[in-house]
């Protein structure tokens, strides 16, 4: 199978290496220094799976070839854009999975795709959550450091998506990395959530790896925001107990003490964060149902305007 992986962060790049050692036959777009890294001497994977591997790697979309499946693997705030730019190329809709952060992502994607290509895209769009935990080191360089899943909603189940999903599981796992499959893919979704909001906000101000989380004061911050993120969930419709939440937080915690969250990476690179799809997204859903988030608006509000190289820590 023919896989396009667009964005080739530390995700898109695991991702595209596990596959073209599977015997895919995988492109993937990126940066031109990252391009030329991947190109020179492959992609080198650290820790869990370690090894080089070799996908090809373009620096622009018209140059791939049209694709049987593409993994959208850009950050959120460059997801419509991304969507757009697929949809002039290709005009058509292929298989598509979607395993971004954060909540509200398939609107970023649908809406594009159909105005720029003619089609609709939604029989072909699967939405995932990604626990893989990977860091992009430098140019041609990640490390996955554990093990993680992926989750997406049972295609026995059915729906207008189900054979794009099916297609998703047989390659994902024919490439080594762990699917699960489940009823109620929105629980996972918001499970997720309520982790990156405790986890991304306070490693990112305070430059910390994941494991400090286990500590205080970092545990105590982490909690807090945990706890407005289960109110907003629960006005969604999603409840989780303090006692699931807890679990789900330190099971995380201890799986990825080594890593970085991505929000962190993001700042130490100067780049833009995720924080608008994560916490910022979970306090639109809360002041929709009048419940007021302090916490979270605060870190959405420091991760939003102040420079990575001047926040304190």
């Amino acid at each position: 199978m023919r896989i396009l992986v667009v964005g080739a962060g530390a995700v898109g790049s695991l991702f595209a290496a596990r596959l073209a050692a599977a015997g895919e036959t995988v492109e993937l777009t990126g940066r031109a220094e990252h391009v030329a890294a991947i190109r020179n001497r492959g992609i080198e994977v650290l820790g869990t799976g370690a090894g080089t591997f070799r996908p090809t790697a373009l620096t622009r979309l018209e140059d791939a070839q049209t694709p049987d499946a593409v993994l959208l693997t850009v950050k959120t705030f460059h997801l419509s854009a991304a969507a757009a730019e697929l949809g002039r190329r290709y005009r058509a809709a292929f298989p598509t999975l979607l395993p971004q952060n954060g909540l509200g992502v398939e609107p970023l994607v649908e809406g594009p795709l159909r105005e720029a290509s003619g089609v609709d895209p939604r029989p072909g769009l699967v939405r995932a959550v990604n626990t893989i935990p990977a860091t992009l080191v430098r140019p041609g360089v990640v490390r996955q450091a554990g093990t993680g899943e992926l989750v997406l909603r049972d295609p026995a189940d059915g729906g207008p998506n189900a054979s794009a999903t099916a297609l998703f599981e047989r390659a994902l796992e024919s490439a080594g990395l762990s699917v699960r499959l489940v009823h109620d893919l929105e629980r996972e979704l918001w499970r997720k959530v309520l982790v990156n909001a405790a986890i991304n906000p306070v490693t990112a101000l305070h430059r910390v790896p994941n494991g400090r989380l286990l500590e205080p004061p970092y545990r105590e911050e982490a909690q807090a925001l945990l706890r407005e993120a289960q109110r907003a969930a629960s006005a969604d419709g999603f409840e989780f107990s303090d006692a699931e939440a807890d679990r789900d937080l330190e099971r995380v915690v201890r799986a990825t003490a080594e890593n970085r969250s991505s929000m962190l990476q993001d700042r130490e690179r100067g780049r833009p964060t995720e924080v608008d799809a994560i916490s910022g997204e979970i306090l639109r859903r809360a002041e929709a149902h009048g419940i007021d988030l302090p916490r979270t608006r605060s870190v959405v509000r420091r991760l939003a305007s102040v420079p990575p190289a001047t926040e304190a820590t």
